[in-house]
């Protein structure tokens, strides 16, 4: 039995994969004002469809589903598969609120009295 697959078998398999992920991709990166969306996404890097990304290096902002999730600084690292690989030089997760340079106390009720404490 052979494995050998035609070009153009291996072109569709490929341009059907490269479909699917498109379509079950909800993060993009924002460089440059442009959006991409990311095709996949790993703890050290993520993957953009190799025929329109652009050769980023630097600040980027990865968004899901519109919420803004990490501001990163990266690196084109390898072309393959159909895919730009970019690696994280560093990854920051974004907060929707501002950081305190003070300890926050807990000001809940620790415990009810009785009516008959209460006088």
């Amino acid at each position: 039995m052979s494995t050998f697959i035609s070009k153009e078998v291996q072109a569709g398999l490929d341009a059907a994969r490269k479909a699917r992920l498109k379509r079950s991709s909800r993060m993009m990166v924002e460089a440059g004002g442009q959006m991409f969306r990311i095709l996949r996404f790993w703890d050290t890097g993520f993957a953009l469809d190799a025929e329109n990304a652009p050769k980023m290096r630097g600040f980027v902002d990865i968004y899901d589903r519109g919420f803004h999730l990490y501001q990163c600084l990266i690196v084109a690292s390898a072309k393959e598969g159909g895919q730009m690989i970019y690696e994280f030089k560093r990854l920051t997760a974004t907060h929707t609120a501002a950081p305190v340079d003070f300890a926050v106390e807990d000001r809940e009720a620790v415990a009810l009295l009785p009516d008959q404490l209460r006088g």
